[in-house]
C-alpha cells in the first residue's frame, strides 16, 4: 500500500502541507539558540535551561488551545499564532542577552503549540482506524522532510547573525498560506469537559510514555547534536548537517514503521524502536565524530526514534474519539514538551559533567525507560487489534 492510498480526505491535504512548512521552520530555527549561546561561551547546562523554556511557554497554554480553537476557529487560531511565532524571530535579531533569550523561547513556544497540537488532532479526527499509523507516519515524514532541509538553508544564509533568524520568520509564514482557503471550512473542534491530566494519562499510559521519551530524544538531538559536534571538533555548518541526517532517516524508515505498526501489535513496534534507539545513542559516544559511521548511526537513531511520536499518536487515536481526542492529544503534547523539559537540562548538566558521553547515556536513559513500559504493556492486557486490508 503507498502513501496515497491513505484516504486523501479534503481536510487532510492542507494540514499536511502546513505540516511540511512547520518541518522546515524547526529544522532551520531550533539550532540556532544554542549555536549562538556556544559561540557566546554559556555553558551547557544554561544552553539547556534556555531551550527549554520553549516547552515551558508551550506547557503554560496547551491546555486552553482546543478551546480557543472552538471559539475562533481551528484556522485564525494557527494563522495568528503563525505571525505572532514570525515576530518573535525577528526580535531575536534585535539583542544577544541570555535572559532575553529567554523570554523570546518562552513566547515562541507559548505561539508554535498551537498550530502543531491542531494540527494533530486535525489528523486524528478525520483518519479512519485501519489507516492511523499510515497516515501519522505520512505526517511525520512530511515534518521530516522539512526538517531535513532546515539545516541546509542554515547552509545558504549561516548560523551566526540576523540573516537566519529573518529567514526563519519569512518560512514560519509559509505555514500560513496552505491553511488559507479552510479559514471557515477546517474541522470544527469542540472539546469535552472531562477528567484532568492524571485521568488521560492513566487512560492511555504506553502513548504518553511514547511521547515523553520522544520529547526527551528530539529535542536533546535539536538543541545538542550541533553543540556535540562542535565539542568534537567538527565544524559548526557540518554539525548542523548531522541533523539533516537525524531527520533523513525519518524519510528512509518511517513508512516502513508504519506500515509494520499496522498489521501487528503496535505496542512490539514500540519496544523495538525504543530499544534500538537506546543502542544507537550509546554507539554514537563510541564512534570517533570524523567518522562516517556517525552519520550512519545517526541517521538510523533519527530514523527509529522519530518512529516512536507516531507509534503513540496512533495508540492513542485508537484509545480516544470525538471531542475526547482534542483533550488527549493537548495532554500527549505537553508530555512531548516535558520530556525536552527533563531531558535538555539533564542532558547539558550531563555534558557538563562527564563530557560528550552525558549526551548518549541520558538519552539511553530514557529509551530504556519506555521500552520497558512496551514490554510490560505486551505482557499485560489484550493485544492491540486493528484492521488491516
Amino acid at each position: 500500500m503507498s502513501p496515497n492510498s491513505v484516504p486523501a480526505r479534503r481536510p487532510l491535504v492542507p494540514i499536511l502541507a502546513a505540516c511540511a512548512a512547520a518541518g522546515l521552520l524547526a529544522g532551520a530555527s531550533w539550532p540556532l539558540v544554542p549555536l549562538a549561546l556556544e559561540r557566546q561561551g554559556v555553558d551547557k547546562a544554561s544552553i539547556g535551561v534556555i531551550a527549554a523554556a520553549w516547552g515551558i511557554g508551550m506547557l503554560l497554554t496547551a491546555t486552553r488551545i482546543p478551546r480557543l480553537a472552538a471559539r475562533y476557529g481551528t484556522v485564525p487560531l494557527m494563522v495568528g499564532a503563525v505571525v505572532v511565532g514570525a515576530a518573535v524571530s525577528v526580535a531575536y535579531t534585535f539583542t544577544s542577552s541570555p535572559i532575553v533569550w529567554f523570554a523570546l523561547n518562552l513566547t515562541h513556544g507559548a505561539v508554535d503549540g498551537v498550530p502543531w497540537v491542531l494540527s494533530e488532532i486535525w489528523i486524528n479526527m478525520v483518519v479512519e482506524e485501519r489507516h492511523r499509523s499510515r497516515a501519522m507516519a505520512i505526517y511525520a515524514i512530511l515534518i521530516a522532510a522539512g526538517m531535513a532541509l532546515g539545516p541546509f538553508v542554515l547552509q545558504a544564509v549561516g548560523v551566526y547573525g540576523p540573516l537566519p533568524f529573518l529567514t526563519c520568520a519569512l518560512i514560519a509564514l509559509l505555514i500560513a498560506l496552505p491553511l488559507l482557503p479552510y479559514w471557515k471550512s477546517a474541522p470544527a473542534i469542540a472539546p469535552q469537559a472531562g477528567s484532568g491530566f492524571v485521568a488521560v494519562v492513566l487512560a492511555a499510559p504506553l502513548a504518553m510514555l511514547a511521547a515523553f521519551s520522544t520529547g526527551v530524544g528530539e529535542q536533546v538531538a535539536f538543541s545538542f547534536l550541533p553543540v556535540y559536534a562542535v565539542g568534537a571538533g567538527v565544524a559548526p555548518k557540518t554539525g548542523a548537517l548531522w541533523l539533516s541526517a537525524f531527520v533523513v532517516g525519518n524519510l528512509v524508515l518511517q513508512w516502513p514503521i508504519g506500515w509494520l505498526a499496522d498489521r501487528v501489535d503496535r505496542r512490539a513496534v514500540l519496544a523495538g524502536a525504543t530499544m534500538a534507539s537506546a543502542a544507537l545513542v550509546l554507539l554514537l559516544t563510541l564512534a570517533p565524530a570524523h567518522s562516517p559511521i556517525v552519520l550512519v548511526i545517526v541517521l538510523l537513531w533519527g530514523g527509529i526514534s522519530f518512529g516512536i511520536y507516531p507509534l503513540g499518536l496512533a495508540l492513542l487515536g485508537r484509545r480516544f474519539r470525538h471531542g475526547d481526542i482534542a483533550r488527549a492529544n493537548t495532554v500527549f503534547s505537553m508530555l512531548y514538551i516535558g520530556g525536552g523539559l527533563v531531558g535538555q537540562p539533564l542532558t547539558g548538566a550531563a555534558m557538563d559533567q562527564f563530557g560528550d558521553v552525558g549526551l548518549g547515556w541520558t538519552l539511553a536513559f530514557f529509551y530504556v525507560v519506555a521500552a520497558t513500559g512496551a514490554l510490560l504493556a505486551l505482557r499485560g492486557s489484550e493485544g492491540d487489534r486493528h484492521v488491516v486490508e
